[in-house]
């Protein structure tokens, strides 16, 4: 199997409403060939809606979709040239794994044996040779996944859409699935684009993760600009900065500032574009606190909870004011037991105060 050429996938201002409410509101995108592009956010945030008006299974709003800069979104989805991978595998239960594989060939009238050189090619890639002949209900839920993505790749697609495709799955098979469907889009150098509300998923299949809350795009950027430098307090919500305090900055310079509450006391060298005195959020990753004091800011606090979760424990800090802190930590803490942590000034984020973002757990 070969990739289709193409340079480029465009979308620009694409945008959805239903009745009044917005679903999507003004994506503009581009994806280059063989990029890996995770859509990531919590359920409602207008991922597979974007990904529906991509496919054409959805017509957009308003907006244009541009492939090579032929324009693309009036054409009917089998015109698109995509390939799509549904949450719920979509598998035919009368036909069998190589029957399902080959429908979508057989539709375009394929001849029989370009069909059986590529459903052959396709069961080879997703190792289930021994299974071409079984229903769908005689597979596991892994093995429906392996059918339902290789009907996708064996039509050539010039892109594969993927909505949520593991979810149905447990964390093993995920885990699995994961690095089959990252193994496939290398080997056959597609361009995928994945929906999925899983942070650690989109971090480690996509080349390029774009955030998304109430239909609008947060961020875009690689997976490790995501997490380490998340553009807004949402996005650090949602990456896994389960420390929001609200605090007050005194700045010092354009990338640095004192932050107080009440009893709690900071510096931050990382403030965000456009912060200014006054109220703010501060968001601290859960993992970048340490036992021991670091450079200056010192946190006192009694331990009032402690999970052992394998590797690490999972800690609960109340600080002097009340405040509430979630702590990772390989130390074996106790419950009662006063600790002062610290956390260096880089990795304290600190965001223009807006409403407070709803945590996704």
């Amino acid at each position: 199997m070969s990739k289709t050429s193409f340079n480029e996938l465009r979308l620009v201002g694409v945008s959805r409403t239903f009745d009044e409410s917005v679903a999507l509101s003004n994506l503009s995108l581009t994806i280059a060939n063989g990029e890996f592009i995770a859509l990531l956010g919590p359920s409602g945030c207008g991922k597979s809606t974007a990904l529906n008006c991509i496919a054409g299974l959805l017509s957009q709003t308003s907006g244009s979709i541009f492939l090579d800069g032929k324009r693309i979104d009036s054409l009917p989805p089998e015109r698109r040239g995509f390939g799509m991978v549904f949450q719920n595998y979509a598998l035919f239960p009368h036909l069998t794994v190589r029957n399902n594989i080959a429908f979508g060939l057989k539709i375009r009238r394929t001849k029989k044996a370009e069909v059986r050189k590529r459903v052959d090619a396709a069961l080879a890639l997703v190792r289930l040779q021994p299974h071409a002949d079984k229903f769908p209900a005689q597979l596991s839920g892994g093995q429906q996944q392996r059918v339902a993505i290789a009907r996708a790749v064996v039509l050539e697609p010039q892109v594969v859409l993927m909505d949520e495709p593991l979810s149905n799955l447990d964390a093993k098979l995920r885990n699995e699935m994961r690095g089959e469907i990252r193994k496939l889009h290398k080997t056959l150098g597609l361009t995928s684009i994945y929906v999925t509300h899983d942070q650690e998923e989109a971090m480690s299949l996509a080349d390029r993760v774009v955030v998304m809350h109430d239909g609008v795009v947060q961020q875009v950027g690689t997976p490790e600009d995501v997490y380490l430098q998340p553009a807004n307090a949402f996005v650090a919500d949602f990456m896994g900065y389960r420390n929001l305090l609200q605090m007050t900055l005194k700045k010092s310079s354009t990338k640095a500032g004192a932050i107080t509450s009440e009893k709690i006391k900071l510096s931050s060298s990382n403030l965000a574009a456009k912060t200014t005195n006054g109220a703010v959020t501060v968001a601290i990753r859960p993992d970048d606190f340490t036992v021991k004091a670091t450079r200056g800011n010192q946190i006192r606090t009694i331990i009032s909870s402690v999970e052992y979760q394998g590797k690490d424990f999972g800690v609960e800090a109340t600080c002097e004011d009340g405040t509430q802190l979630f702590i990772r930590t390989e130390e074996k803490l106790k419950i009662g037991q006063k600790v002062t942590f610290g956390v260096k000034p880089e990795r304290v984020l600190v965001f223009p105060q807006k409403k407070s973002p709803s945590h996704v757990g």
